[in-house]
């Protein structure tokens, strides 16, 4: 198992971002929805994990929690899925090497948003709703705590803590492109992806699951979800394209 050298990650990088707007519209919205359900399983079982505990331990569960949540973003970077907070890493990298236009880049977020939203609302829905694993006992318990606290933060707070979330899953991004060895993914993954989750960080495509899995046991409303979607949304946005895409792009970019 090797990692290749940042200079060479960059060029994976940008190759990636190049290829993903190049999918078409169907393989976009297909890998989109997988991207989505993944992400909303790996939320799931983090609370199916972290619930279980007492009171007293609740901080103890919200770890063991975080470090079962990597699922998500293993599974859909080793088993295909498109993800649009990678995305927001990947493709600004394209752009920024002159390998795409910037209409492509709106596109594919606008594709990939769409595509993500109706997977985790799938699960939401399916898993959480029908079949009731988030609206019974300890498991609403731990989703109330977790919606009220993401939608009663100000605007500004959420923004931050939407820059804070992407540049860490970008940067997990970044080091599953670094090594071709499936075990390498998944070690470059986890550690980025549990310590956003850990510290409390607010990730727009987690959002889409869990705001609406509350609003299905009717803990929230649409309302809610759409003031968070923004500030996290734009927040994730800054985390991926600005803060790892574009300070690599000036240290790397000549070197393409």
């Amino acid at each position: 198992m090797g990692f290749m050298k940042p200079e060479q990650i960059w060029e994976q990088t940008v190759e990636a971002g190049t290829k993903k707007v190049n999918f078409g519209f169907r393989k976009q919205l297909v890998l989109g929805f997988l991207g989505g359900v993944y992400i909303a399983l790996g939320f799931l079982l983090y609370i199916r994990v972290s619930a279980v505990f007492p009171a007293p331990w609740s901080d103890v569960g919200s770890i063991f929690g975080a470090a079962v949540f990597p699922l998500g973003l293993i599974v859909t970077i080793i088993a295909g899925g498109e993800l649009l907070t990678g995305n927001m890493m990947a493709v600004p990298a394209a752009l920024f090497s002159g390998k795409i236009k910037f209409h492509q880049l709106v596109n594919n977020w606008a594709v990939i948003t769409v595509g993500n939203f109706l997977g985790a609302v799938f699960i939401a829905y399916v898993f959480g709703h029908l079949v009731g694993l988030t609206e019974h006992g300890v498991y609403l318990t731990k989703l109330v705590k977790l919606v009220h606290a993401k939608t009663a933060e100000p605007f500004s707070a959420a923004l931050l803590s939407g820059i804070g979330c992407n540049w860490l899953v970008g940067l997990a991004v970044w080091l599953a492109y670094g090594t071709d060895d499936d075990t390498g993914k998944i070690i470059g993954v986890w550690f980025p992806t549990m310590a956003f989750v850990a510290i409390g960080f607010q990730h727009v495509v987690a959002n889409m699951f869990v705001i609406p899995a509350a609003i299905f046991a009717n803990q929230a409303t649409w309302m809610d979800f759409s003031k968070n979607l923004v500030p996290v949304y734009m927040g994730n946005l800054i985390g991926g394209a600005l803060f790892v895409a574009g300070i690599y792009a000036v240290v790397y970019r000549r070197s393409n």
